[in-house]
C-alpha cells in the first residue's frame, strides 16, 4: 500500500533536498501528493522540484511558501545557489502564489489520518499551517522532520541544527503541536525527528555519488551537485534518511521524549532540548543510524521501473 507523502523543501540550497526528493519520485510506495518550498527565493526552489519531477514523469502539485521567518528580521537563505543549473533543465515557470498553507491544509483534510508531512527545511510553512488550523496535527498520520540535534554535539557545525535554527520560533511551535494534543484530544500518531547527530553518520564521498547516481532522475541531481562541490567535497544525505524512515523504520533506533526548543538564549535559539525521561513522551527522535542498510534501501528503489523517466534538458 502507498504512503501519501506531502514535502515541504528548501531545495536549492543543500543537494540532499534534491536527493530527497529524487528518492520520493522513484520510490514505488510513495504518493506525493505534493511540494511546498520554504525559505527565501521560494519560487526558484519550487522551479528546482520541478525539474525533477519532469525527469521523473511526474505531474505532482509545486507551491511556493514561506521566504522570511516570522519574527526575525533577517533570512538566513536568502538564495538559492543550486537554482544555476535551471537553464540548462526544462521547468515550469508559474506557481500559484500564497497558496501553498492553504494548500497543505486542504490536502490534509482530505486524507484525515492518511498523510505523513516531511519537512526538511526551515520550519516556516509548517508552523503557520498548525497555527491557522490547530486541527491539522490531529489529522495528520505522522510529522517526519529532518530537524534538531539532541544526543552529541557535531564538531564543526555549532550548537544548533540549521532547519531548527532558521526560524526557532516555528521551530518552537511544531514541537509544542504535540505537547498540545496530549491527553484526551486527538494525537498525532508520530512526531519524529531525525537529528544532526545521526544524519552525519550517512555520507559519500564525490566518487561515490558519480558511481552511484546513474538513475535518470538523479542526472539532473548531479549537475546540482557540481554547484555544491564548488564549496564541499562530501555530500551528507541528512534529509533522505528522514525520508528513508518512513518507508523502514529499522534504519533507525528511535527513543521517545520531549523537545523543548530554545528561545530565551539569543546565542542558542533554536536549540533543542530533548529529554528521554518525560512523564508523557510525545516527541520520537533518532538515536542511532545503520548506515549501511540506509545506503542500500536507497539505492534500492533507483532499480524499480518508477525510477526509469526520461532525461531532457
Amino acid at each position: 500500500m502507498s504512503v501519501k507523502i506531502l514535502l515541504d523543501t528548501d531545495i536549492g540550497s543543500d543537494i540532499d533536498d534534491a536527493i530527497c526528493l529524487a528518492y520520493l519520485l522513484a520510490h514505488p510506495g510513495c504518493e506525493l501528493l505534493g511540494i511546498t518550498t520554504v525559505s527565501g527565493e521560494a519560487v526558484r526552489r519550487a522551479q528546482l522540484a520541478s525539474v525533477l519531477c519532469k525527469v521523473a514523469g511526474k505531474r505532482i502539485p509545486i507551491f511556493p511558501g514561506a521566504e522570511e521567518p516570522l519574527l526575525l528580521p533577517h533570512v538566513y537563505q536568502a538564495k538559492a545557489p543550486l537554482a544555476t543549473v535551471l537553464e540548462r533543465w526544462d521547468h515550469d515557470r508559474k506557481f500559484p502564489l500564497r497558496e501553498a498553507v492553504d494548500f497543505l491544509r486542504q490536502t490534509i483534510h482530505m486524507y484525515p489520518g492518511e498523510v505523513t508531512l516531511l519537512a526538511i527545511g526551515a520550519l516556516t510553512n509548517v508552523a503557520l499551517l498548525f497555527s491557522l488550523d490547530p486541527e491539522i496535527p490531529s489529522l495528520l498520520k505522522g510529522l517526519v522532520m529532518m530537524c534538531g540535534l539532541f544526543t552529541n554535539r557535531v564538531s564543526g557545525w555549532g550548537p544548533c541544527e540549521w532547519n531548527a535554527l532558521q526560524d526557532p520560533h516555528a521551530t518552537a511551535i511544531v514541537y509544542q503541536a504535540a505537547m498540545k494534543h496530549m491527553g484526551d484530544a486527538p494525537k498525532m500518531r508520530i512526531h519524529r525527528s531525525i537529528g544532526l547527530d545521526v544524519t552525519t553518520q550517512v555520507v559519500m564521498d564525490k566518487q561515490q555519488v558519480m558511481e552511484r547516481f546513474q538513475a535518470p532522475v538523479l542526472v539532473p541531481v548531479i549537475d546540482m551537485a557540481k554547484v555544491w562541490w564548488k564549496n564541499f567535497s562530501t555530500i551528507t544525505f541528512h534529509d533522505p534518511l528522514a525520508a528513508a524512515t518512513i518507508f523502514d523504520e529499522h534504519i533507525c533506533r528511535f527513543a521517545r521524549g520531549t523537545v523543548e526548543v530554545e528561545l530565551a538564549s539569543e546565542k542558542l535559539q533554536g536549540f533543542t532540548h530533548w529529554n528521554p525521561n518525560a512523564t508523557n513522551p510525545c516527541h520520537e527522535v533518532a538515536l542511532e543510524v545503520n548506515a549501511e542498510r540506509f545506503f542500500d534501501h536507497y539505492f534500492s528503489v533507483f532499480n524499480t521501473t518508477a525510477a526509469l523517466g526520461s532525461v531532457e534538458r
